[in-house]
């Protein structure tokens, strides 16, 4: 039976019907009870609630003549389909999605050029598949215990070794400690390096990680950057004991950080005694230049705390990342935090361990990079022909997106919303920005991890179209 919890009080004026209908109307009104949901029975509902059977029958009487829901014989009463657009919904129903609200054209968008989309059609299911069973077998029953808290220790050792041959991390597999998200990540290395520290972070930069140390009550700077980065003067004037930067490819703007700028980075880190929380969520994906040493392979004080995620280069829902600390900060963790148990399921863990130890994970990355890369030059190539000089492109160096500063005098808004009315979705950049920062000329935020190429011929040509860009 579908439960329906409502507080009915006998000792208003308004009649208990009322009570009852009203409260129905509200949650079809909101969208809670959705078309075709089947009501209880009036015998149930009103043994359910405590009240008479009468009181049930006016309450569906009157939902029935005003059109809220329909009687089918010998099956009950069902929920209308409701023209909603004449329904005022109120704000605080409206589920918020990166802090702007979904347009009423949502469900016509044809092409979307989300960042947090990847190429689901190139995943290895039948590999994954197969691993996944074997990691249910009998033999494997210890997998349904509570594992180790930092994480299953056959799959930090195969973490360690690909970071080191990747990425040129050093770490032992005692020092990494794998977490369900990067934003669990920050919130739990806020504890460890202590709330009454003051936090720097990068302006523009990722707000879902600015809203974790907001959430834990520190205090946040936003420390502005240039073509290489974090400016360092900013950041030494700064209050600042702790750094978050995504030096690899950084979000938005798209610049990876030079090795003289990490070196002053890890200098300031030094001489201050602070630490540096290196974010590379999605490193493996570089189309330019040689590849550079991660801040954590640089650094020889043990200041760097690294951070890595399987959501860009796997799938997002895996929800598999893991942080590298150094030695003091592992063994504060040993002593005070210990007692947090792991958040990743083991299944999950062994199926990955398995991945990566039998050289599908390299292969995989191998194709990925392909794949993407071809998919960056497919996008640029029509960027150039269907809008010439009318645009600025940023951030092509690697990762999954880019940013396009369009030339034609539209608010972020304006280029937003006419996209959505052509049916293509592209997300704004000044989210990102700390409050009251954000002034430079209009940008929007371009994913092609998700689309195919044929996608993104049609949104570009699209986006021509509703930007006036001819």
């Amino acid at each position: 039976m579908l439960e329906i919890t409502v507080t009915l009080d006998s000792h208003l004026d308004e009649p208990l019907y009322l009570q009852l209908y009203s409260f129905l109307k509200k949650e079809m009104v909101e969208g809670r009870l959705i078309p075709d949901t089947k009501l209880p029975s009036k015998r149930k509902l009103s043994t359910h609630l405590g009240i008479s059977q009468t009181t049930v029958e006016t309450a569906y009487q009157q939902l029935i003549a005003e059109g809220y829901v329909k009687s089918e014989p010998r099956k009950g009463l069902f929920v209308n389909k409701l023209e909603m657009d004449i329904f005022p919904i109120k704000k605080e129903h409206v589920a918020a999605r990166d802090n702007f609200q979904q347009s009423p054209l949502a469900n016509s968008i044809s092409v979307d050029f989300g960042h947090g989309n990847i190429a689901l059609n190139e995943f290895p299911f039948s590999i994954w598949r197969k691993l996944t069973v074997q990691s249910l077998y009998e033999d494997e029953s210890h997998l349904l215990l509570s594992g180790h808290r930092q994480g299953d220790l056959p799959l930090r050792v195969e973490i360690a070794k690909y970071l080191y041959q990747s990425r040129g991390v050093r770490c032992e597999p005692d020092q990494i400690i794998i977490g369900a998200g990067t934003q669990y990540m920050v919130t739990f290395l806020t504890m460890l390096l202590g709330r009454e520290r003051v936090y720097a972070m990068e302006n523009p930069g990722f707000h879902r990680s600015r809203e974790a140390f907001r959430d834990q009550g520190v205090k946040l700077l936003g420390i502005s950057l240039d073509q290489d980065g974090i400016k360092m003067e900013d950041l030494r004037e700064s209050e600042a004991t702790v750094a978050y930067v995504t030096p690899s490819h950084q979000f938005p703007l798209g610049m990876v950080m030079p090795i003289s700028r990490r070196m002053e980075l890890l200098k300031w880190a030094n001489e201050t005694e602070s630490y540096i929380i290196e974010d590379d969520y999605d490193g493996e994906f570089r189309y330019t230049g040689r590849p550079i040493p991660s801040l954590q392979g640089l650094d020889h004080q043990g200041r760097v705390i690294y951070l890595g995620t399987f959501s860009k280069s796997l799938i997002p829902s895996l929800r598999i990342s893991f942080m590298v600390l150094p030695p003091p900060l592992l063994s504060r963790y040993q002593n005070r935090f210990s007692i947090y148990k792991q958040t990743v399921s083991r299944l999950h863990q062994q199926t990955l361990y398995l991945f990566m130890k039998e050289g599908h994970w390299n292969r995989h990355l191998q194709k990925m990079r392909t794949t993407y890369r071809r998919k960056q030059s497919t996008l640029l190539t029509l960027i150039t022909e269907k809008f010439g000089n009318q645009v600025t492109v940023i951030g092509v160096d690697s990762g999954l997106h880019i940013l396009l500063e369009v030339h034609n005098s539209m608010t972020e808004s304006e280029l937003i919303n006419h996209a959505e009315k052509v049916g293509v979705k592209v997300y704004p950049t000044s989210v990102y920005y700390d409050v009251n920062t954000y002034s430079l000329n209009p940008m929007v935020l371009i994913g092609y991890g998700g689309v195919t190429e044929s996608e993104i011929h049609n949104g570009i040509t699209l986006l021509q179209k509703a930007w006036e860009l001819f």
